[in-house]
């Protein structure tokens, strides 16, 4: 019997063949996955808050999510970090600026460092009362100041309420005159140094933590803050007489990273973002009336003694060089917003 003649091209033809015939197969195994569409990417955004859980601010910042979330079907989520996780009020803003984290509620005090016109919704005895600051808040003057924070690297979204801040001293504190060469715990900050001094009082900048033990101990005299803030400290504890001046009402906004968030998000979603922060501001402040009103009862039912102030005009008349010193354009603002009825 005759053997087929098989050459070495021949046997290099049939493993060519061979493989192709082997690839081909893999190739059509491959094609479903190749059709089947990418699953949209979720995007999970970071907001930093300072106060714990159950506050009125961070409540407030779930439900901005919430509304978040759900207009996007899922796609963007935003996880809370509560109780400082992510730091303290000022590294924050600085991680925001800097893209590091997307977003945090805090309180305009601080971002008027970086935003220095902000300074125009925090001087004191500025707002007759609190409807009278969200009218300004809510209307053209607030959107202006949140559109304002973009210079400084920000996304400005909205603002909550913090109530209206009151001193609370050891001794009893009636008129501005009885405030003369207290000492007083305030922000670290210029306004707040200003605004004591112009009252007669010492201004003693210094962290909140340590505000308990140096009115306990007499380094200081007295200090000033809200209701909630004022029980929840247990500085009514120490500092037995609350003078209700309401001297200040300071807002707290939502900011998020321009850089961040531009490149997460279409300018479409930044927008979701905006409206959904808007819409959870009635929440945030019924949220706020509540815990206000729990505080201020706590306080009483313990037997501080709880001073009216009915007139404020002589408290207001020595901010007189204090609004003066003021930038042109702080003042236009201070002018509108006093306009405003």
């Amino acid at each position: 019997m005759r053997r087929p003649n098989i050459t070495v091209t021949s046997i290099i033809v049939l493993l060519v063949l061979a493989g192709a015939l082997l690839l081909g197969g893999c190739a059509k195994k491959e094609k479903p996955q190749e059709a089947t569409a990418e699953a949209p990417q979720q995007v999970v955004l970071r907001l930093a808050e300072t106060h714990p859980p159950d506050y009125p601010t961070t409540k407030g910042d779930y439900k901005f999510a919430e509304l978040v979330k759900e207009r996007t079907g899922g796609k963007i989520v935003i996880e809370v970090y509560p109780s400082s996780q992510l730091g303290e009020e000022k590294a924050v803003i600085e991680q925001v600026q800097f893209g590091s984290i997307d977003l945090t509620r805090v309180s305009v005090s601080p971002v008027s460092s970086f935003v220095p016109i902000l300074n125009a919704l925090q001087l004191p005895y500025l707002y007759r009362n609190s409807d009278h600051m969200w009218k300004v808040l809510k209307g053209d003057i607030g959107k202006e100041l949140l559109k304002a924070v973009e210079d400084a690297g920000f996304i400005g979204f909205g603002w909550f309420e913090a109530g209206a801040r009151s001193f609370y001293t050891k001794k009893p504190v009636r008129t501005p005159e009885d405030l003369k060469g207290m000492k007083i715990r305030v922000q670290e900050s210029d306004l707040m140094v200003s605004m004591i001094q112009a009252l007669g009082g010492v201004a003693t900048p210094m962290p909140y933590g340590e505000v308990y033990s140096a009115l306990q101990t007499g380094v200081i005299d007295g200090a000033e803050n809200n209701w909630p803030s004022y029980y929840t400290s247990g500085h009514y504890e120490v500092a037995t007489y609350y003078t209700l001046d309401e001297h200040l009402r300071v807002p707290e906004i939502i900011i998020g990273s321009k850089i961040s968030l531009s490149q997460k998000l279409t300018p479409e979603e930044i927008e979701i973002l905006r409206q959904a922060a808007w819409d959870a501001i009635e929440y945030q402040r019924e949220q706020w009336a509540a815990y206000e009103k729990v505080a201020e009862e706590k306080v009483r039912a313990a037997g501080n003694t709880i001073i009216p102030v009915e007139d404020k005009s002589a408290w207001q008349a020595r901010m007189k060089d204090l609004y003066a010193k003021q930038s042109p354009e702080i003042q236009e603002i201070v002018r509108r917003i006093q306009e405003v009825e």
